[in-house]
């Protein structure tokens, strides 16, 4: 008979296990899978408190074995100030998608920030222009950092600009980066003037209000705008979003909570000006860029697959290197 144990993996052994590019390769698998219609499409639940917000997100791949998916997390923007605890906390449930079985709980603090920096570098390798090689991070936390790993996975990068509304974070992560990455990586002040001067911007912010315009974007951008996971969060005018060629990670999710959600509420667009979802791309069922002049945004909701296909790697890794404590919450 199986064993009736759960695994349990901390932050940390998370961290250890789940590296960037084998998280990209995962990420894109799923969302081929996604535009070939080989996996069930991921649902999601959404939750405001008066300080920060709950959202709840599960998918189901077969990845050789089938694999359920859910993930709760918590967004608390203030929380550090306040609290002395980190912006994202939450847990991951991982489940035989054949039986039920709890096969493991594990932190989704690492697996969020890692799948969505995948996401990032996949969207980048379709997207970006090849010879892109100058980069700005807007937001220089964690999400920032694992961000600029990916872009540094899939092109030449040769300058950063790092951009953040604490100046002690982006000084911090320009050195902490150019140490890691021998890429030189420049802290400034003023946004609009590095966007201007660059072939990538990655957003990943918990801003509620757009402060990237049409105006700052030079031709040829790439964006990737990240912080958008629920409705009230922005960072793109709308002018800008429906100016670009916009492709989406999840379509009806971005229409509900992402950049394209608030381009559409303010009447000027709609779901049909959407180009692609991103799986489209990579499984060659639409072009990707097709001029070095045109803007692309890429407008990153993060969905429930990329968390299967993180979760397994992280599970699969744990389960042959002995990593984890095993609890029987039946017992």
């Amino acid at each position: 008979m199986e064993s009736q144990a759960t695994l349990i993996i901390t932050k940390g052994e998370v961290e250890g296990l789940l590296h960037i590019q084998e998280c990209m390769d995962a990420v894109a698998r799923a969302f081929q899978l996604q535009a070939e219609g080989k996996a069930s499409p991921p649902k999601i639940l959404g939750l405001h408190v008066p300080l920060g917000g709950f959202h709840i997100k599960a998918g189901v791949l077969d990845l050789g074995r089938s694999y359920f998916v859910a993930k709760t997390n918590a967004n608390f923007p203030d929380n550090l100030k306040s609290n002395g605890l980190p912006t994202i906390q939450g847990v991951i449930v991982v489940c035989d998608a054949a039986n039920g079985k709890v096969l493991a709980l594990m932190d989704s603090i690492a697996i969020t920030v890692i799948r969505t920096g995948a996401a990032t570098g996949v969207a980048a390798k379709y997207l970006a222009r090849e010879d892109a090689r100058v980069v700005t991070i807007c937001g220089c936390g964690n999400q920032g950092k694992i961000s600029l790993k990916a872009m540094v996975a899939v092109r030449s990068v040769e300058r950063v600009y790092a951009y953040d509304i604490d100046p002690t974070q982006k000084v911090k992560f320009a050195n902490t980066m150019t140490k890691q990455l021998s890429v030189p990586v420049i802290p400034v002040d003023d946004l609009r003037a590095a966007v201007r001067q660059s072939d990538i911007c990655v957003t990943c912010t918990t801003s509620k209000e757009p402060f990237l315009y049409k105006e700052d974007i030079k031709p040829g951008t790439f964006i990737a705008a990240v912080g958008a996971d629920s409705e009230n969060k922005q960072e793109l005018h709308p002018t800008l979003v429906a100016a670009s060629k916009l492709v989406v990670d999840l379509l009806e999710q971005s229409a509900t909570i992402g950049e394209l959600h608030h381009a559409v509420e303010c009447g000027i667009m709609t779901r049909d000006h959407v180009h692609a979802e991103l799986g489209e791309i990579i499984a060659h069922h639409k072009a990707g860029r097709t001029s070095d002049d045109e803007v692309i945004v890429f407008d990153s909701t993060g969905t429930a697959l990329q968390d299967v296909a993180a979760a397994a790697i992280v599970y699969e890794k744990a389960m042959r290197s002995g990593i984890g404590l095993n609890l029987n919450l039946a017992s």
